[in-house]
């Protein structure tokens, strides 16, 4: 092989393996963002859960409150 041919390989295999680079990272990025999406749906289901069941945890402390203070 002479010096033109062994640039020329240089080059293929170094833009081979930055594209190779490329399509890994871009890869990547799209099942992480996927992921934390999906995440973020279940931990906003779970917050709506607890927020409901302090919403009726204050109703029924109101009740208690207007039945103790209601009987002096």
């Amino acid at each position: 092989m002479n010096d033109p041919q062994i640039w020329t390989l240089i080059g293929v295999f170094t833009a081979t393996m930055l594209g190779g680079m490329t399509l890994t990272t871009t890869m990547m990025t799209r099942v992480i963002r996927a992921e934390v999406g999906g995440l973020r749906g279940e931990l906003n289901a779970r917050f709506d859960t607890v927020e409901h069941k302090i919403e009726t945890l204050d109703k029924e402390v109101a009740t208690l409150a207007t039945r103790f203070w209601g009987s002096r």
